[in-house]
């Protein structure tokens, strides 16, 4: 997603409004932002900064701290491979091989199309349906090796 700088900073700028500039609303902030952006853009981090009165270390700091906020943009399909001890026992990592294999990327990476993100996470909770694949938020259980192509073919 590519926005206009005048069209960042009138998100932005309402954003902050609408949390009163209130420095201690920063996670929210960024949040909203980023779900405006579709990622965290430095130019963003220092209009944040700037319209909160705050510096801009402490910004980066929280945006950098939480693995939900991304720096880089971020691929139209979110692939979170759980990697939890159920799911590692059941496979998890084989499944992570087929889906870089698949989307030519590493866990981590975004897809040079902005097709795809993916990541890996510790424990989603459904340790009974492993491994677990979520794509976009819809949770993929019992998931194997020879699945993976049809499940991201759902997403092309």
């Amino acid at each position: 997603m590519t926005i206009e700088p005048e069209q960042m900073g009138e998100k932005l700028s309402s954003i902050l409004d609408k949390y009163r500039r209130d420095g201690g609303m920063l996670v929210s902030i960024l949040q909203d932002a980023q779900a405006e952006l579709g990622y965290l853009a430095r130019e963003a981090l220092v209009e944040i900064a700037t319209g909160l009165e705050v510096p801009l270390t402490q910004v980066y700091s929280v945006a950098t701290f939480f693995r939900a906020f991304s720096l880089t943009p971020r691929g139209r399909h979110l692939i979170d491979v759980c990697m939890g001890t159920a799911c590692h026992v059941r496979g998890a990592v084989g499944i992570l091989e087929a889906v870089e294999r698949e989307t030519g990327i590493a866990a981590g990476d975004t897809s040079e199309d902005l097709r795809f993100s993916l990541d890996t996470v510790n424990c989603v909770g459904a340790c009974a349906l492993g491994p677990i694949v979520i794509v976009d938020g819809k949770y993929e259980g019992e998931v194997r090796i020879d699945r993976v192509k049809s499940l991201l073919a759902r997403y092309q």
